[in-house]
């Protein structure tokens, strides 16, 4: 079921982002691009463990895709920088065109929800020794209704990305937070990552927020 979803969210995206891919660089670039990348995450989810019933199971498909397309656009002859921008252009090419009271429902239900419990839960399970080695490590912290902070000690997206070769996205990648929670109006604060070199991924939610994506401004106060 693991591989299947991961298609499901690869496609999607590959899609949804057709129309930016093509203006950028034409047809044929396009055709080639999902060739490629489509070759790389069949290479990749051969060796990716399915990890389960995980706090940020839905993150977890992501990062295949992620090491697909940067792979495609790099084989392509785009340099590593221009190419890190693009990934996040697929994933603005998935929210942007979404309703914005489906943002706000799924924003809802991962804030005020049922991801609050699992978070709690997920922090006693790594404790305890109960959870993938694949997995993230966290710490929940519930600071009133609408807030609440996760510290991220272990990130299974950086496992991912040591064993297959793909640290360079790194922490490029980290920075889409900003990016979802500009479009879910959910607020979103961090001083670093465990990829920028911190101890740990300090994240505090609130939700509702607003957070400023802005990509034009850099992220040297915002990692």
């Amino acid at each position: 079921m693991f591989k299947i979803k991961t298609w499901i969210i690869f496609t999607f995206m590959t899609v949804m982002a057709r129309a930016d891919i093509i203006r950028l660089y034409g047809r044929e670039f396009y055709s080639r691009f999902v060739q490629e990348s489509r070759k790389e995450l069949r290479s990749i989810l051969n060796e990716t463990p399915d990890i389960g019933d995980s706090v940020f199971s839905l993150n977890y498909h992501y990062g295949p895709c992620y090491f697909s397309w940067y792979r495609a656009f790099r084989s392509l002859g785009i340099e590593k920088e221009a190419a890190l921008q693009h990934i996040w252009l697929i994933n603005e090419a998935m929210v942007r065109p979404l309703p914005k009271f489906v943002l706000h429902w799924f924003a809802r239900a991962m804030y005020l929800g049922e991801f609050r419990r699992k978070a709690a839960e997920a922090e006693k399970r790594g404790k305890a020794g109960q959870l993938h080695p694949f997995d993230w490590r966290i710490e929940y912290m519930d600071i009133d209704r609408h807030t609440f902070g996760i510290n991220i000690y272990e990130c299974a997206m950086l496992k991912l990305a040591d064993k297959f070769g793909y640290r360079e996205l790194f922490p490029t990648i980290c920075r889409m937070d900003y990016l979802f929670s500009h479009y879910f109006d959910n607020g979103f604060t961090r001083t670093g990552t465990l990829a920028d070199g911190n101890a740990c991924c300090d994240c505090v939610y609130e939700y509702p927020g607003r957070c400023e994506w802005s990509p034009e401004k850099g992220f040297e106060t915002r990692k």
